[in-house]
């Protein structure tokens, strides 16, 4: 495990970029389903959103920290754990949400917030608590990052896609839907095939240290969809915004993390596994607790 942070996992300057424009392009078909009305909706009823954004930005990161000195992975491992806790929810937990019967138009606007907050939020929650960790803080500084332009890819692959896509929804709004029908889908199939590529060509690395790596992102996984439903019951939200704020916690901007991990740490190895295999989990995870909570749902509906 230890050489992971000696290695790199190689991915080719074309690659990396069509996975930013694929980036880009699912954040943009997002926000084309974004109105203004949803966050609007936020100041009629803001305590479910403050604990969401609480679950996402305050207590992921602050547990993550805590998970991490308890088992003590290695540096590069440890850096993989605080980026993916510092990104945005992912956007298939608005489909989620849906499918567990949460509360969809609360899952958009923290959708919506989490991703414009991260262009400064990221950066900032990623180097605070990385820094906090003694063995990542050290290899942070043996690669010098630089986080001015953290910041700028951030706001140029989420910000500006979500920006224009809420505008664009505003003025057509029927172009939008059309728009979102293609590009969402293509968009998520480019990028799922581009990562699939990256580890094809590491298989080796990959199926040594998937044991080791698995378990840490189950844990990590774990914590991450508690953190958000402990929180909504100690806000004593109801079943369906409970719902919402689990999934929109479990569920990470693990894309935006490997653009972050091959643009500024060269592809560093225990990084790239931890956010790539969180790709792969938390879609899996969220799709059992999801249907879980659907037939849940269901089955009280009929005892009723």
């Amino acid at each position: 495990m230890e050489k992971l942070d000696q290695l790199q996992i190689h991915f080719e300057g074309d690659s990396l970029f069509l996975m930013n424009v694929s980036l880009a392009v699912i954040m943009f078909g997002v926000a084309l389903d974004i109105r203004l009305g949803d966050f609007k909706r936020i100041w009629r009823r803001p305590k479910p959103f403050l604990l969401g954004i609480s679950a996402q930005f305050l207590l992921l990161p602050a547990l993550t920290w805590l998970l991490v000195s308890v088992i003590q992975p290695i540096p590069s491992v440890a850096l993989g754990m605080f980026l993916v806790a510092a990104c945005p929810g992912g956007n298939i937990s608005n489909f989620l949400t849906h499918l567990a019967k949460g509360n969809t138009a609360l899952s958009v606007s923290l959708t919506a917030f989490a991703t414009l907050s991260s262009v400064l939020l990221t950066p900032l929650n990623f180097a605070l608590w990385s820094g906090l960790y003694g063995p990542s803080a050290e290899l942070l500084t043996q690669i010098r990052l630089d986080y001015t332009e953290v910041f700028q890819t951030v706001g140029l692959i989420l910000g500006i896609p979500l920006t224009l896509g809420i505008y664009v929804n505003r003025k057509r709004p029927l172009a939008a839907r059309k728009m979102a029908t293609a590009l969402k889908p293509l968009s998520v199939l480019v990028f799922i095939t581009i990562v699939i590529v990256a580890f094809y060509s590491n298989f080796d690395l990959f199926t040594r240290v998937i044991g080791h790596i698995f378990g840490i992102v189950l844990l990590h996984n774990l914590l991450a969809l508690l953190s958000g439903f402990f929180l909504a019951k100690m806000g004593r939200l109801p079943l369906t915004e409970t719902k919402t704020l689990t999934l929109e916690t479990g569920i990470q901007n693990s894309g935006l993390a490997l653009v972050l991990i091959f643009t500024y740490f060269e592809g560093l190895g225990g990084m790239s596994i931890i956010a790539g295999w969180w790709g792969i989990w938390h879609i899996v995870s969220g799709l059992l607790l999801a249907t879980a909570w659907k037939y849940k749902t269901a089955v009280s509906s009929l005892a009723a």
